[in-house]
């Protein structure tokens, strides 16, 4: 039996990081959500997923004990010391018989700063760098223009001072109202109240071009373009303030380096024809250059509309080239914003959960910060960087032989699902540590059952870089456990030392001693409020916006740098007229794994849709409402056909969140080759119709 007290919590889905408590009755699985009202970032309010979110907890799905695939296939129960041994034995197998980079590691976003520490650092004691994060699937072309161009791969501002100082939001292939709502609703909106500018750039409209309620204003553009001519239309604003003199030409003497880069870029750009490419008016882009060069304080809103493309580094890193050259950065309201989609996305990179970099973003090919780490752990981290997860994926079967996944449900989440699934047949051994059977459990030859979200502590890492801590009631399900003591019991069977810890604040303690960034917080210093990194000595109160006064470059200088526009690897032709691309929505999150079995947000939106333009829908004589055949070279999905001019013509929008008809059996696996992210936001699709309609 159990009546804890409630416990202050972190909302498990977005990346806002809203505070909500969690009730516990007499019955482990009576978990029920109620509001924090002081919570710090979201004020107390909160959306319809963080209100749903304890609906998950006691669900029928949740796995209870650890299963062992036998020889025939079959999955059976097993004790934790058979499934233990079982890793062990095959983890230890593996490194022999191919070496250490024949395993791969997946961390999560929906864990813990502590948890994916450990297995970050449980990675390297085995002896690779192959681990990665889902991060990879979302923001890492963001992460590597962001710390390549001004130091550090994160919201350069706080939602409190973009709220209370900026004059100008530049929302470009974000949708705050639909992603981040407490956000939108909490800050962009309260700042619209007072007086800010809205200009969105997204190929589709949607709640944050309607939440705002000056559409229909002189303070509301909707730059509607083409998927994929995000730089071409960024060029012809960048242009259009060169020409204009609108820049800031002491900002840019003192503070940034390689402008003569970007005036030499822009010289053959055409305007008109760039416009035009972009299907949108070019008086209009003009028109929201002004706006945004010549306001006081202007801040650009980033999201994956810009970082799911071949070209994601080079689409963020002209968004900084704007901010840069208008000297909209160093101050509240202004900067370059990634709005970060999962509950600990920012952290589980923060912590050194990726191929290149280890905790606080140190490269691992840096001698100086990998040793001053190896001092810490006391053993030889690899000195070359390992594979993305796309790259692990690509490579099951041949080069990798064997997975960890922790919360990842790569079958569902990587582009061109149906090959992912076919070369995870391929893999010799894989393990799942989950709370539900996912799509990529059905692959595994040991599933471990974990507590959920709010059965255990830790800290989070929200998308304006405040660092928070979760708080846990008891165990819903007895023989379930945290994923930081699944991990720390795998790394002490096959290492001995180096993994044992107390509990996630022992955790964090040997964190702070690799991670400058966290060194100078601690568990009684966050206490309720949360502390915004980086926070370098104990004492400091963190910074809620960065580069006052210096870069964190090499030279201390931000660095602009001209692009130029470049396709999406896939364009539409004759056999697929259509360009495919994707999003999130409100009610649902990432695979679906927890927000899929959600009765209340499962009656919002309980299935898979396609989003068809009215001229398209008379071309292929569609009606709403009809199950139409969506498919691309890689795959197809049945959907139902929502005909609304939201959308631009020959354009076609779906989601990824339902397994019966995910949008990633059709995406296009093409990666930007410097962040290795895939390229979600664009390929060739075409639409069949007159399908028999499916048995009830």
């Amino acid at each position: 039996m159990s009546d804890t007290d409630p416990v202050k919590t972190i909302c498990p889905y977005c990346g806002v990081g809203c505070g909500i408590t969690v009730d516990q009755g007499e019955e482990p699985g009576d978990v029920q959500f109620r509001p924090w009202g002081d919570a710090p970032v979201n004020e107390g309010r909160i959306c319809i997923k963080g209100g749903a979110a304890t609906e998950v907890v006691d669900h029928e799905d949740r796995l209870t004990d650890p299963q062992i695939r036998d020889d025939d296939g079959s999955l059976r129960e097993a004790s934790w010391e058979e499934a233990y041994e079982r890793i062990v034995s095959e983890m230890e197998r593996i490194r022999e018989v191919y070496g250490p980079d024949a395993m791969g590691f997946y961390g999560s976003s929906k864990v813990m700063n502590e948890e994916n520490y450990l297995l970050q650092k449980l990675a390297r004691r085995y002896g690779t760098n192959n681990v990665d994060n889902c991060t990879r699937m979302c923001h890492a072309s963001t992460v590597w223009a962001l710390r390549t161009s001004l130091g550090a791969g994160a919201m350069t501002n706080s939602m409190a001072d973009l709220r209370a100082e900026a004059d100008v939001l530049w929302i470009q292939g974000a949708n705050p109202g639909e992603q981040h709502p407490i956000a939108n609703s909490q800050y962009f909106r309260q700042a619209v109240l007072e007086g800010a500018t809205v200009i969105q750039v997204d190929p589709h409209a949607n709640k944050t071009t309607r939440s705002f309620k000056i559409d229909e204003t002189d303070r509301h553009q909707h730059l509607q373009l083409k998927p994929g001519t995000d730089i071409a239309l960024l060029n012809v604003v960048l242009k259009t303030v060169l020409e204009n003199d609108w820049i800031d030409e002491k900002f840019i003497d003192e503070r940034t380096e390689g402008f003569e880069h970007l005036v030499e870029t822009l010289e053959d750009v055409d305007t008109e024809a760039a416009a035009k490419s972009c299907g949108v008016p070019l008086e209009e882009i003009e028109r929201a250059a002004e706006t945004y060069a010549t306001a006081e304080n202007a801040a650009i809103f980033t999201g994956m509309g810009m970082s799911q493309h071949t070209s994601g580094v080079d689409n963020v890193q002209n968004e900084i080239n704007l901010a840069l050259i208008t000297g909209n950065l160093g101050r509240p309201g202004t900067g370059v914003n990634p709005l970060r989609g999962q509950n600990n996305v920012q952290g589980t990179c923060d912590v050194g959960a990726m191929p290149n970099v280890l905790p606080g973003y140190q490269l691992v090919d840096d001698d100086e910060a990998r040793e001053a780490v190896e001092a810490v752990w006391g053993f030889e981290i690899p000195d070359e960087p390992g594979l993305t997860n796309v790259e692990i994926s690509h490579e099951s079967g041949t080069s990798i032989h064997g997975l960890y996944v922790m919360g990842e449900n790569p079958i569902m989440s990587e582009p061109d699902a149906n090959r992912v699934a076919e070369r995870f047949e391929k893999l010799e051994f894989v393990v799942v540590q989950d709370i539900f059977p996912t799509e990529t459990a059905e692959y595994a030859d040991v599933i471990l059952p974990a507590t959920s979200w709010a059965e255990r502590g830790g800290t989070v890492t929200n998308t304006d870089r405040r660092v928070q801590r979760m708080r846990g009631v008891e165990n819903v399900h007895e023989n379930t456990k945290h994923d930081l003591e699944i991990v720390s019991e795998v790394g002490t069977r096959l290492f001995g030392e180096g993994f044992d810890f107390e509990g996630p604040e022992a955790v964090f303690e040997e964190l702070r001693q690799v991670c400058p960034s966290y060194h100078g917080m601690t568990y009684e210093a966050l206490g309720k409020e949360g502390i915004h990194w980086p926070c370098y000595e104990p004492g400091d109160e963190g910074d809620p916006y960065l580069y006052e006064d210096s870069f964190d470059t090499d030279s201390g200088l931000g660095h602009i740098e001209g692009v130029r526009h470049q396709d999406p690897a896939e364009t539409p032709d004759e056999e697929y007229p259509l360009v495919l691309t994707t999003a999130r929505l409100e009610e649902h999150y990432n695979t679906g794994t927890m927000s899929t079995r959600s009765p209340t947000l499962n009656r919002q939106t309980p299935e898979n849709f396609v989003d068809v333009h009215p001229n398209d829908a008379k071309r292929y004589g569609i009606e709403d409402g009809d199950d139409v055949r969506l498919r691309s070279r890689r795959g197809e999905i049945t959907v139902r056909a929502q005909i609304t001019e939201d959308i631009k013509e020959g354009v076609v929008w779906t989601t990824p969140h339902f397994a019966a008809a995910s949008a990633n059996r059709l995406t296009n696996d093409v990666l930007d080759e410097r962040a290795k992210i895939p390229e979600y936001k664009a390929a060739a699709a075409e639409i069949d119709v007159g399908l028999e309609p499916a048995d009830d």
